[in-house]
C-alpha cells in the first residue's frame, strides 16, 4: 500500500507540475517549510528560503506573462521543453528510496502525466489568447494558481484524491479546450460568412 501512496503522490505532484512547475515548488516547499506537510527526505531541498523564493519569484513572474495574450501563449510554448521533464523529475524524487520498478514507473508515468497537462493547457491558453480583454486571462490564472495550491496540499494529505482531482483537472482542460477551439472555429466561419 505504502507504494500504491507514494505512486499517487508522485503523480499527483506531476500533474500539478505540468501546470505550474514554479507554483508547484513554491507551494510545496512552503507547506513543507511551514509543517503543514511532511515531504520525502528528497524533496526537502525545496523547503530551502532560497528555493522558495526563486520559485515564488518565478511563479510571479508567470502570472505577469499570462495575463498578456500572445505572451501567455509564447510562455507556455516554452515551457513545453521544461515541464514535463521536471514533472517527470519530482515524481521520481517522491518515490526516491522507493523499489526502482517504483522509481522508474513514477518517472514515467509522471512525465507522461506532465506532458499530457501541459500540452493541454498550452492549447487552452492558446485559445483564451484570442480574447482582446484581460479578464479571462487573469481568470485562468487565478483557477491555475488555486489549482496548483490545492493540489499541493492535498497530495501530501490524501493522495488519492490528488490523484483524482489531477486527473480530473486534465479531463476538464481536455473538454474546455476543445469547446473554445470548436466555438473559435464557429465565429471563424461566421466571420467569413
Amino acid at each position: 500500500m505504502a507504494a500504491l501512496t507514494a505512486l499517487a503522490q508522485a503523480l499527483g505532484v506531476a500533474g500539478s507540475t505540468g501546470v505550474s512547475l514554479y507554483a508547484t515548488v513554491a507551494f510545496t516547499g512552503i507547506a513543507g517549510r511551514l509543517g503543514w506537510v511532511v515531504l520525502p527526505a528528497p524533496l526537502a531541498p525545496l523547503t530551502s528560503g532560497w528555493v522558495i523564493g526563486v520559485a515564488s519569484a518565478l511563479t510571479a513572474a508567470e502570472a505577469a506573462a499570462s495575463l498578456v495574450p500572445g505572451i501567455a501563449t509564447a510562455w507556455e510554448a516554452a515551457h513545453a521543453a521544461v515541464r514535463p521533464l521536471a514533472s517527470a523529475a519530482l515524481a521520481v524524487l517522491v518515490t526516491w528510496g522507493g523499489s526502482p520498478a517504483l522509481v522508474a514507473a513514477a518517472g514515467l508515468l509522471g512525465g507522461a502525466l506532465g506532458l499530457a497537462t501541459q500540452a493541454t493547457k498550452l492549447k487552452l491558453r492558446a485559445a483564451i489568447d484570442t480574447s482582446p480583454e484581460p479578464f479571462t486571462n487573469a481568470a485562468a490564472t487565478g483557477a491555475e494558481l488555486a489549482s496548483v495550491a490545492g493540489l499541493a496540499w492535498l497530495v501530501w494529505h490524501h493522495p488519492f484524491a490528488a490523484l483524482a482531482a489531477a486527473l480530473a483537472l486534465l479531463a476538464a482542460l481536455v473538454l474546455l479546450a476543445r469547446a473554445l477551439w470548436r466555438a473559435l472555429r464557429r465565429a471563424a466561419e461566421w466571420i467569413a460568412g
